[in-house]
């Protein structure tokens, strides 16, 4: 028998790990909007269920995990006590300040790093050093230098936030296609142009993206700060239940506090879709 023949006659895409190439297993490919929505389901019901099932079975006390039910008549009662719109409120103004100042502050930094070998030799060894100190370390100092108003706690954000989103967008920017601004050169356009009208608009989907990632790292800060000097806010809340051995009050807010982060992040992704079409398509 020919040699060839019998090679060619192997199939060349037959699987070779032994995993039937189904739809769920397919790499780097959309799965059905069913079966999209169904998995999203799974992951929030298998979670709830197990908890129900594990309090409702006496398996761990209801004062170290307090069961659904008491979760909800706690999430009720602060909230009709007005202490939940409250401190909600008052965590996101902390976050958003404190982000929209290290969002402000990084994207010329980070644009101008990417574009400029010599700012980013500058810049970059300081920043890599700085990022790498944590932001809660930093408090001490601000409370000194800030007092303990909201200064201190929109500051810790600030520091915590400004150097990934600086490095992100440097990032961002160094992978601009050189022919792009070989081009506008070409046809006469300027630094100020390249930088305005080329490198800008091209790293506006990364920057975005981004901002979304590194926001989470915003709601664990403000946490962290209203833990240590905080009259209001919901890590102020959670340590007023702490001390009181309120776990159901405790769930209730870190519940809050991941609701509101997920619909933090669905907000950045429909302003991805809606203003950036052009680079998700």
């Amino acid at each position: 028998m020919n040699h060839s023949s019998t090679q060619s006659s192997i199939p060349l895409s037959s699987p070779r790990t032994g995993i039937t190439p189904t739809i769920f297993w397919r790499i780097a490919e959309e799965i059905p909007r069913k079966l999209h929505l169904s998995l999203m389901g799974l992951s929030v019901a298998i979670p709830l269920i197990s908890w129900w099932i594990v309090s409702n079975l006496h398996l761990v006390d209801t004062s170290f995990l307090p069961s659904p039910m008491q979760v909800q008549e706690a999430f009720e009662r602060l909230w009709q006590e007005g202490y939940l719109l409250n401190d909600t409120a008052i965590s996101l103004f902390r976050v958003f300040a404190g982000f929209g100042f290290a969002a402000i502050a990084a994207i010329p930094i980070g644009i101008a790093m990417g574009a400029f070998a010599s700012i980013r030799a500058l810049l970059e060894p300081v920043i890599g050093i700085v990022r790498y100190m944590p932001p809660p370390a930093f408090i001490p100092l601000l409370v000194i230098y800030l007092g303990l108003g909201e200064e201190p706690k929109i500051t810790l954000i600030f520091i915590g936030t400004v150097f990934f989103n600086i490095l992100m967008i440097m990032d961002a920017v160094k992978f601009v296609p050189k022919e792009l601004i070989e081009t506008t050169y070409t046809l006469g356009g300027l630094r100020w142009q390249v930088l305005l009208k080329v490198i800008t608009p091209y790293v506006i989907p990364n920057m975005i993206d981004t901002f979304r990632i590194n926001i989470a790292t915003s709601w664990a800060l403000v946490v962290v700060s209203e833990l240590i000097a905080a009259e209001q806010g919901l890590g102020k809340r959670i340590l007023l239940a702490q001390r009181f051995l309120k776990t159901d009050e405790i769930f209730s807010c870190l519940i809050v506090l991941g609701l509101i982060g997920f619909a933090i992040d669905l907000l950045f992704r429909l302003w991805l879709r809606t203003m950036c079409k052009w680079a998700i398509d």
